[in-house]
């Protein structure tokens, strides 16, 4: 059954979307510590299917270097530019196991305080045996839509731009959204949990307008 929270399809847009209800609470949604550095930060091209980087299982971060924060920069850049709620850095052609993410609650204006949050090496350690569907789409598969059915809690690890390892319950939009990036990191897609049909039809008209572009 649907959540009967999925009222209205955030904006079709969004790097990562879901339909949910203008009531939803992210009180457990903290902004990462730190603050947006760079002093150039630059909006990067978003890839889109059928583009086989999709499919890369991008690599462990290592250490939280410079470069690595500038790409975070870069990505939030981006995010807020789509605009997107959450993006992994092989959406612009980066395979490395980063994600960023802002899921501000917006207010009765539609306005909303940004609250990044960066997940490095991102983990899912345990998964609740109980499931919601919400409505998903990507920007690397621009307006298509469909329910995907997930682990409604998830428990992750990751590390922050300060080098520090967390634990966290995510349950909710963030467990969706956390959920979907990391598939990417994987190089699985949101379209993978659908029926092959649809799989492949989706496939097939962005393989198609890959061809046309190229004309």
């Amino acid at each position: 059954m649907v959540n009967p929270g999925l009222i209205f399809v955030v904006n079709k847009a969004l790097g990562f979307m879901v339909s949910q209800g203008l009531t939803a609470s992210f009180g457990g949604l903290t902004p990462a510590d730190q603050q947006l550095k760079s002093p150039a930060m630059a909006i990067k091209e978003i890839i889109i299917l059928p583009d086989k980087q999709l499919r890369l299982v991008s690599k462990p971060i290592e250490k939280v270097t410079t470069e690595i924060r500038k790409l975070a920069d870069d990505m939030f850049e981006t995010m807020y530019d789509a605009p997107g709620i959450g993006l992994a850095a092989i959406q612009v052609a980066q395979p490395l196991r980063l994600i960023t993410m802002d899921l501000a609650k917006r207010d009765e204006d539609g306005e909303s305080q940004p609250r990044p949050r960066v997940f490095i090496n991102p983990e899912i350690l345990s998964s609740s045996e109980e499931f919601s569907v919400y409505e998903e789409g990507c920007l690397s598969i621009p307006e298509y839509y469909e329910e995907v059915e997930r682990p409604a809690q998830v428990r992750i690890r990751f590390t922050d731009l300060d080098g520090k390892v967390h634990e966290e319950d995510a349950d909710g939009l963030f467990a969706t959204c956390i959920q979907h990036e990391i598939d990417h990191l994987n190089g699985v897609l949101f379209v993978d949990y659908l029926s092959k049909l649809k799989r492949d039809r989706v496939l097939k008209k962005f393989t198609k307008a890959a061809k046309r572009a190229g004309e």
